[in-house]
């Protein structure tokens, strides 16, 4: 048996079911928010809807990898949850990020004008809610699961020692803006700033290919069947070549490439910015085998998603 979230009937309009038998009125993807915006303004009932439709599909995702999501009320130490707020009553915006579980929203980025004009201002190719959300978890599940674990060790390698200051990394990214050859090691200019941020933006695309990849699947679209003239990665990219499940995972990568190629290209057809405006270097994809690696560790699902693309 089965009960409807008590989001059905609010603007945030949540159509999942949740077991009968559990406690409270919410469920898990609702069950996270510990702050929803301030419905007396009437912007943010539908900004409530635009937020929570993408919080949905990151928690679905979350779950078919098998990852943990814990609600802060469920465990304050290592939960998770959500602060969907706007200006507050000293007339301070709030800045959107993620401390200790703790993953803040300023509401107004579901607004596609603010949104967008955030994006040209901070000169970024993407700006999206699902694009925020997938990015701030990423530094949650780094502290869940790299943080003093076998892990931590080959992150450092990989994505750089996270020890290094933040706020002096802060200071000189947005002084001096990123290295002019990070496209040879980085997914976007803002992984350069510091260890974590390389991280929380290789995680994010991570979620983005394989959402995306399973949803073309699901419509019956295969990448593998694209005639693409392009040169396929080699094993020898990955972070473990001799890992079992790579061939697996340097197949899913190429024909993610192949996809997000063709996806690009009908975008331009309408006249519209391309579906996935980035480049995955060599150094990249050897970032993303390793995330896989750490999720399939954690969770036990990763290969099995993997291997029904």
């Amino acid at each position: 048996m089965y009960r409807r979230c008590a989001n059905l009937d609010t603007p945030a309009a949540c159509n999942w079911l949740f077991p009968a038998h559990n406690a409270g009125e919410f469920c898990v993807a609702c069950s996270l928010n510990r702050t929803i915006p301030d419905l007396s303004i009437v912007e943010n009932g539908e900004r409530w809807r635009k937020v929570e439709t993408a919080k949905r599909r990151l928690v679905a995702q979350l779950i078919s990898l098998g990852l943990q999501v814990i609600p802060k009320t469920v465990d304050e130490e290592t939960g998770l949850a959500f602060d969907f707020v706007g200006i507050d009553l000293e007339g301070k915006l709030p800045t959107t990020g993620h401390a200790n579980g703790l993953i803040t929203l300023n509401i107004e980025e579901a607004d596609d004008a603010h949104r967008e004009a955030m994006r040209v201002q901070m000169h970024e190719p993407y700006r999206t809610l699902l694009g925020h959300f997938r990015h701030e978890v990423g530094h949650y599940y780094w502290d869940r699961l790299i943080a003093d674990t076998r892990w931590q060790d080959g992150c450092r390698n990989l994505f750089g020692d996270e020890r290094a200051s933040y706020a002096d990394a802060l200071d000189h990214h947005y002084q001096n803006g990123a290295p002019d050859n990070w496209q040879e090691s980085f997914v976007s200019a803002y992984a350069t700033m510091h260890p974590w941020e390389d991280w929380a933006e290789t995680w994010a695309h991570y979620l983005h290919m394989m959402d995306a990849v399973d949803t073309a699947l699901g419509f019956g679209m295969s990448a593998r069947d694209m005639e693409l003239d392009y040169q396929p990665f080699p094993l020898e990219v990955l972070y473990d070549p001799q890992h079992p499940g790579g061939p697996a995972f340097l197949s899913f990568v190429n024909a993610w490439i192949e996809l997000a190629s063709m996806l690009n290209e009908l975008s331009r057809s309408m006249g519209q910015p391309d579906f996935y405006p980035f480049v995955l270097p060599p150094a990249v994809i050897a970032k993303l085998h390793f995330i896989h690696l750490v999720i399939q560790d954690a969770g036990g699902k990763a290969d099995e998603v993997l291997l029904a693309q």
